[in-house]
């Protein structure tokens, strides 16, 4: 996992309950973490958000 977005992808992997595809740090200090959520029998949401590392 790149830079220090490891601890913010956990806790966005925790709060989500979904399964982590991404994480990297961007330009201004902060994570773009990017997760699937399974759906109900369908196919999984994907969720980006932006956290500060």
């Amino acid at each position: 996992m790149a830079g220090d977005c490891s601890a913010a992808a956990a806790q966005v992997v925790a709060e989500t309950g979904g399964e982590l595809l991404s994480a990297q740090p961007t330009a201004d200090g902060k994570c773009v973490v990017t997760v699937l959520i399974p759906g109900n029998g369908g196919r999984p949401k994907k969720v980006t958000v932006k956290v500060p590392m």
